[in-house]
């Protein structure tokens, strides 16, 4: 698919994260155009990436071969009906979004059925990224196979149940931000000890990798994971966390159900 033209409709995070991590992988496409209504975010794109055309008219960016909608939600039915008929046949228009099934964007788009739905990951822009994508039935594996590798270099893009994608939504797309604050705080108190950059940076790696892997990959029960360490710190304040997990999160998923 290298040779193929790309679009984004819309230039904010999720654009800038996809074309960081084609970035950093030597990867970037040749060809991108970008549209979004803001000049400010499309002078970002242009300054960090000078290659990449930048417009304010979407039915540009929707001309391409693979076309990306990176709207918000609130934005798609939008953005669907002004660029729906300057859509190439064969191209293939994929949605960054939740919400929005396959068959409604297929309705919002007059018909047209070459799509694929994926929920980005923020980890993709150093190729991190676990981003689960669904295909519309009409697409031949080898169409999907070219959408995979263009993801590649993201990180993993395992083939889901359309129906799960907005469970993976508030799992990987959401995660890291339920994680993030809590471990800059954690590295500004490891600063405040003495250890510098050079030494808290493996260590702090190694610690939330090791500890993920343990939770999962041990087959040790959730308990006897737990009871490894004696010494828990922020104990009395574990109830309260998980509670926010298990009322907060739900009231998310059903929020951006289809």
């Amino acid at each position: 698919m290298s040779n193929r033209t790309i679009g984004f409709i819309g230039g904010g995070r999720v654009a800038r994260i996809f074309l960081e991590g084609w970035n950093r992988a030597n990867m970037l496409p040749s060809n991108i155009v970008v549209s979004d209504c803001s000049v400010e975010a499309l002078g970002k794109l242009k300054i960090r990436w000078p290659a990449v055309q930048t417009t304010a008219d979407s039915r540009a960016a929707a001309g391409q071969d693979v076309v990306f909608l990176a709207v918000h939600p609130p934005a798609v039915a939008e953005v669907a009906a002004a660029i729906k008929g300057g859509i190439k046949p064969g191209a293939l228009v994929v949605s960054l979004a939740p919400k929005f099934t396959i068959a409604k964007l297929s309705e919002l788009l007059g018909g047209f059925a070459r799509l694929a739905r994926v929920i980005p990951n923020a980890p993709s822009v150093i190729g991190a990224g676990f981003n689960p994508v669904a295909f519309a039935p009409v697409l031949t594996v080898a169409e999907k196979a070219e959408l995979s590798a263009l993801l590649a270099p993201l990180g993993e893009s395992p083939e889901v149940a359309e129906a799960k994608l907005e469970a993976y939504a508030v799992l990987t797309a959401m995660g890291p931000t339920y994680l993030w604050f809590q471990l800059q705080a954690l590295r500004e108190v490891a600063a405040g000890f003495g250890l510098s950059d050079a030494e808290i940076t493996p260590a702090l790696k190694r610690m939330v990798c090791g500890g993920a892997r343990t939770l999962l990959e041990s087959g040790l029960t959730p308990a006897e994971v737990m009871d490894l360490i004696p010494v828990k710190p922020l104990a009395e304040m574990e109830a309260q966390v998980a509670e926010m997990y298990r009322s907060r999160l739900p009231a998310l998923h059903q929020k951006i159900k289809p």
